[in-house]
């Protein structure tokens, strides 16, 4: 640990403010927060507290001081949204995260713990991907606007921590799926939109469903539980600089998943892949040593985590 930090001593009845509680992580961050015993969590809906205003959050800050706060809230969407909206992306994130960090600091804030993306990484960078990568070379085109901005928020995380010794972390998850996913066809990830097709198709009794791509790129994913369950671990246990990757160290192919995927659902008709269309990249691993080397570890199997999703999308189709 850095030796001018002042690091915080967290118990169960710490006043922890959790933003973005209602998006995929924020809501299983309070999950997790609630199931180990904390008893003072601090949440606001965005019509309660404009996180673009700097003024309200100011406020927000004065008026309930928190002592630890996990930022979960960012503009998100898939390729589709990043390209066509590159503008609102850098611009909405730089701000949210700039009156979150600044404002927590200004409060007095003890931990801070900014959540970023596996995004960050160059596109050519080494596989699995190693958090010293960062910065190394050229972002992925297509999501540059939202890594740019996550990039920023470590920078500025790590500023903070080197001028005035605030105990901000980084974390930097792999892809996440769970309860709350989007399964939206335009534009959610992979994972959710390929349950809701298999879905479908099995209620239609289709004879195929159609792949994009060749299903020969390699994806890491994490349950978002498992997620939550780092991110207050880390908040518990780590104060560094240096970020950290939060994954499940292991990957599959886009086919592999849609075998677990098809399986789970018990679609019985035929995989189809249509190679006209883009692979993207062709693998994306986080390197999670440091993360084991800190005492935590994923739990949830792959093909579990997509029961358990799938068993939500059901109940939660109406």
């Amino acid at each position: 640990m850095d030796a001018n930090i002042n690091k915080a001593v967290i118990e169960k009845q710490t006043k922890i403010y959790v933003a973005g509680h209602r998006g995929l992580v924020g809501s299983a961050i309070v999950r997790n927060l609630e199931g180990k015993g904390y008893t003072n969590i601090v949440t606001q809906t965005r019509l309660e507290l404009d996180l673009m205003d700097s003024a309200a959050v100011n406020h927000f800050y004065d008026t309930e001081k928190p002592e630890v706060v996990i930022d979960a809230a960012a503009k998100v969407g898939g390729i589709y949204a990043n390209n066509t909206y590159p503008a609102e992306f850098i611009y909405s994130n730089l701000c949210i995260q700039n009156n979150l960090i600044h404002g927590a600091y200004q409060a007095g804030v003890k931990k801070f713990v900014f959540l970023g993306s596996s995004c960050i990484y160059p596109k050519m960078a080494p596989q699995p991907l190693k958090e010293e990568y960062l910065l190394t070379g050229p972002l992925e085109p297509t999501n540059e606007w939202y890594a740019v901005a996550k990039i920023a928020g470590i920078k500025m995380c790590q500023a903070y921590r080197k001028q005035y010794g605030f105990d901000a972390i980084s974390l930097m998850p792999t892809n996440l799926y769970g309860p709350g996913d989007n399964f939206d066809l335009q534009n959610s990830h992979v994972l959710p939109a390929l349950i809701r097709k298999f879905h479908e198709a099995k209620q239609s009794n289709a004879e195929s469903v159609v792949i994009w791509g060749t299903g020969t790129p390699m994806r890491e994913f994490l349950y978002v539980d498992d997620m939550a369950d780092a991110s207050v671990y880390l908040m518990e246990n780590y104060s560094d600089l240096d970020i950290v990757n939060v994954g499940t160290g292991q990957d599959v192919t886009i086919r592999e998943l849609a075998e677990t995927i098809q399986k789970v659902v018990g679609f019985a008709g035929n995989l189809e892949f249509d190679t006209t269309k883009p692979d993207g990249t062709m693998r994306k691993l986080l390197d999670v040593s440091k993360l084991s080397a800190e005492g935590w570890q994923a739990k949830v199997p792959l093909e579990q985590g997509i029961t358990q999703l799938y068993d939500w999308y059901q109940k939660n189709l109406a």
